[in-house]
């Protein structure tokens, strides 16, 4: 069993943010993939369905980003799971938008849905980085990311979605790597310029 988590705010005024890249990857993918309903619980809300014969539990915190952890702490213990069944979907501000890079444990880099969830569940999950790019200045990070994506981003992050959630299975049969090129090829497919992943599952940049 896989349990795929997707940081963002709960409620409308941040449904489009930057910030909210993960609640809106695995909306995609509970749609893709005709997953249950979404319903409440770990603090959290859930849906569940199977990709590639593995059951996978999609869960998006409700405790607000900096509280993360406290979610994903629950539902850790309650399906008994290891750190390895875990992936996080979250946005990063290092990579530029529509980028992908997927790696095991590691730094946090400054994000505090991450940081919570390594408070409360430990370290070597695994973290599925979604690029959004940076402002350019770190006073302007806070504003940035709780900004919804500018009229000209939304065809590449749409796009970005939707080949996450197209390739999800792989993720949750632990190819990592294929994921991660699979991805990047189909944003160069449709225009948008991703390079080639590289490294191992376990280790890519």
């Amino acid at each position: 069993m896989r349990l795929f988590v997707g940081l963002g705010n709960p409620g409308t005024k941040y449904q489009g943010n930057r910030h909210n890249i993960g609640f809106i990857a695995l909306d995609v993918m509970a749609r893709r993939h005709g997953f249950a309903p979404w319903r409440r619980r770990f603090q959290g809300e859930t849906s569940e369905g199977t990709l590639d014969g593995e059951r996978v539990v999609l869960l998006k915190p409700t405790t607000y980003m900096n509280e993360s952890g406290r979610a994903v702490g629950e539902a850790m213990h309650f399906f008994k799971l290891a750190l390895g069944d875990i992936s996080v979907f979250h946005d990063e501000l290092e990579l530029p938008p529509g980028k992908i890079r997927v790696k095991v444990g590691g730094g946090i880099a400054g994000h505090n849905g991450l940081r919570s969830i390594s408070a409360h569940a430990g370290n070597d999950y695994r973290r599925v980085r979604m690029g959004i790019g940076h402002p350019g200045v770190k006073d302007l990070v806070h504003a940035y990311v709780l900004n919804d994506f500018a009229k000209a981003e939304r065809p590449r992050f749409e796009a970005l979605c939707d080949i996450v959630a197209d390739n999800a299975a792989l993720l949750a049969s632990g190819k990592d790597a294929t994921f991660q090129n699979k991805v990047h090829l189909a944003m160069q497919a449709k225009g948008f310029g991703a390079e080639k992943a590289e490294g191992d599952g376990n280790g890519a940049k």
